[in-house]
């Protein structure tokens, strides 16, 4: 269970990740939003009208032969941080984490949302450690996350001594210093094997010769 969920229903956190993934101000008639949701529309209906009510969202009046639509209120006092945790469960991190942990858990060693861009696309940092993830499958496995949850997924896949040993002047070393830097996966989340440091390499390497330079019993 995610801190989500003591905020949260099901049914809105399922409203709020269609909505949240949208462009700004993109409107969805109620039974749009709980097709995409994968609402039944009277759980829909309900929980739109509990979130319009909580000030979360605004219904917009039908116009002409068109339904009326329901889309986020950006005026609610608190649609910034409302955002902010969305972003860092149940509408990103929480699906993110889960497809990490089970497709890659042999491979992914740390794993940081860096934020999202104005168009929504959500910028992913991947830390790999013996195993290298399969670029094929790792392509494979954004696409079909991204299509799910309604946003683009840009990733970076590096070794994880790249990580530990990031330079001020490496591209992304300021976008981990960011204050919208989420953690979704640490060290020893999964069963990905460490990267052998080259001390510990020379150190086998000495073993192995004294060893050899031994005389025969």
């Amino acid at each position: 269970m995610s801190a989500a969920d003591f905020l949260f229903s099901p049914e809105v956190q399922k409203l709020l990740t269609v909505l949240y993934a949208a462009p700004a101000d993109e409107q969805f008639p109620t039974a749009e939003l709980a097709r995409r949701a994968r609402l039944a529309e009277p759980e829909a209906t309900a929980t739109v009208g509990h979130l319009v009510s909580s000030g979360i969202v605004k219904r917009q009046a039908a116009k002409a032969e068109q339904p009326e639509t329901i889309r986020i209120d950006r005026s609610f006092v608190f649609h910034d941080q409302l955002r902010s945790i969305a972003l860092r469960s149940f509408a990103a991190a929480e699906p993110i984490r889960s497809m990490l942990r089970s497709r890659f858990k042999d491979s992914v060693v740390r794993a940081f949302v860096l934020g999202e861009d104005e168009q929504g696309t959500l910028e992913l940092l991947v830390a790999h450690g013996q195993l290298v993830p399969d670029e094929a499958a790792m392509a494979a496995a954004c696409q079909k996350l991204s299509k799910s949850m309604g946003r683009h997924l840009k990733v970076h896949v590096v070794p994880l001594t790249r990580l530990n040993g990031m330079p001020p002047r490496d591209p992304l070393a300021s976008k981990l210093a960011a204050a919208t830097v989420h953690e979704i996966i640490a060290l020893g989340d999964t069963k990905a094997a460490l990267p052998v440091e080259r001390g510990g390499l020379l150190q086998a390497a000495r073993k192995r010769l004294a060893t050899l330079g031994r005389p025969a019993a």
